[in-house]
């Protein structure tokens, strides 16, 4: 995924390409088809798939980052999307955790690393990364696996970078002082 609605692959000679799509929403469901279709043809789906959809902007969130996402979980049924088992993006509510505490499915949190403000990520999660052999009473049956549209919609970064000078610099890579944190901690915007 790139800006602008292009996205760049590389074909099995190594050759690269570029597609441009005529919308955003366009790019995004390519991305998600291409993700869908890597978990059909992966034999044994061991690990996190994770597609990005939108890359966001400064810097990639890692443990011990505090974060609020808006998501959709599906089951992954039948070879796609299946129904939905939980979704906040009609709720008022984001949902606000620290990366590597643990909160969410581990499988989860792993997919989020890296993900920019603003970015949106598609994540196929095999059971073991998920809810495993016991599932979800009335939700999420055993061995399912799981996909997540995650949006990340706040960062609050766990420590200070160092600035090229050598100067600390806030998170968001401001010289200047950061202004007066509002009262949940996270930016203003």
């Amino acid at each position: 995924v790139q800006p602008n609605n292009y996205s760049t692959f590389y074909d099995d000679q190594r050759q690269n390409w570029s597609i441009m799509f005529e919308s955003e929403k366009a790019a995004m469901d390519f991305s998600k088809q291409v993700c869908i279709a890597k978990c059909n043809s992966s034999p044994v789906l061991d690990s996190v798939l994770c597609q990005d959809l939108l890359l966001g902007e400064g810097q990639g969130v890692e443990a011990g980052d505090s974060v609020e996402v808006a998501y959709t979980g599906w089951l992954f049924q039948n070879h796609g999307l299946g129904q939905v088992f939980d979704s906040n993006v009609n709720k008022e509510k984001l949902l606000r955790l620290k990366l590597g505490s643990g909160k969410v499915i581990k499988g989860w949190e792993e997919g989020m690393m890296g993900m920019k403000k603003g970015g949106r990520r598609y994540l196929v999660i095999p059971p073991a990364w998920a809810y495993g052999a016991q599932g979800v009473a009335g939700r999420v049956p055993p061995d399912s696996t799981l996909v997540l549209e995650v949006e990340l919609r706040r960062v609050k970064l766990a420590k200070e970078c160092s600035g090229s000078d050598g100067l600390s610099v806030s998170s968001r890579d401001s010289p200047a002082p950061s202004p007066v944190p509002s009262s949940d901690g996270f930016s203003a915007d």
